[in-house]
């Protein structure tokens, strides 16, 4: 797959997409990386300690945010993109599911849309990827936790955000698919996404797991955010173990060890 002007190899390679939020209120690091020369230092700190993708998000997706409009968001992501984008030779994806945000990101130069409502929110998005044939990553999510049978209906889910790309004329190498963990599952229907990931392969698409410092892990640990990174890095070897292409991660230098870790146990052994 190629995202930028870089070849991802999906099928043998697990890759690091590091997390730059320039939002006041994200769950996590809110606020830290607003002023220019933080999220700079912050993104030359991601890249050294092995990101292959800088993700910037505008507007917090934690549970309760307030949505912002259009504009603010744009005001937000548009001039960081533009920063990074002038300053290093580094993929960048958009964290946005509103289809304007996403035309005025790719205009400013990103190379990826993240959609956190798999093109079923904003009907225009999937037209927007479409036209500047750009790579989107689509992750699965729901209003409410309803589920009878939860890994088919979140597969089946999928299968429709697939259909919307493909009606829209977005190729299948440019579609990657993210589970949704923390978005419209219960605690234990999380763990289940994760522990059963491989069965997301079926859909013939790469994967994308973003668990960092979410409630998973928090739940799991009775941690809160600022000390969740030992327990994303154990999701992230099951992301590496079960097939995932990429990661989505603040802690990116941690993260990146334990994918380097899993992979040369995965290969390294000799009959």
């Amino acid at each position: 797959m190629k995202i930028g002007n870089q070849v991802f190899d999906t099928q043998n390679e697990t890759y690091i997409m590091g997390i730059l939020n320039v939002t006041p209120d994200s769950f996590s690091d809110g606020g830290k990386w607003n002023n220019e020369a933080a999220a700079l230092k912050h993104t030359e700190e991601m890249i050294a300690d092995g990101a292959a993708i800088i993700d910037i998000g505008g507007e917090s997706t934690r549970p309760g945010h307030t949505r912002i409009s259009d504009e603010e968001e744009i005001a937000r992501v548009v001039p960081m993109i533009r920063l990074v984008k002038e300053h290093f030779d580094i993929p960048v994806s958009v964290d946005t599911y509103k289809s304007a945000v996403a035309e005025a990101a790719l205009d400013a130069g990103a190379d990826l849309v993240n959609d956190i409502w798999g093109l079923k929110a904003d009907a225009r998005l999937a037209e927007v990827i479409a036209k500047y044939q750009v790579p989107c990553c689509l992750m699965h999510n729901r209003d409410e936790a309803n589920y009878t049978h939860f890994m088919q209906e979140m597969l089946d889910d999928l299968r429709e955000t697939v259909a919307i790309a493909k009606q829209a004329g977005i190729a299948d190498e440019q579609i990657i698919l993210d589970p949704g963990v923390g978005f419209g599952k219960t605690h234990e229907q999380n763990l289940t996404a994760v522990n059963h990931l491989e069965k997301m392969h079926e859909l013939g698409y790469p994967i994308l797991l973003g668990t960092s410092r979410k409630r998973i892990v928090g739940f799991a640990l009775d941690l809160p955010a600022d000390q969740r990174v030992e327990g994303t890095m154990v999701t992230t070897v099951f992301g590496v173990l079960k097939g995932a292409a990429f990661v989505r991660v603040h802690d990116v230098k941690e993260n990146f060890r334990a994918v380097k870790m899993t992979r040369a146990l995965m290969t390294g052994e000799e009959w």
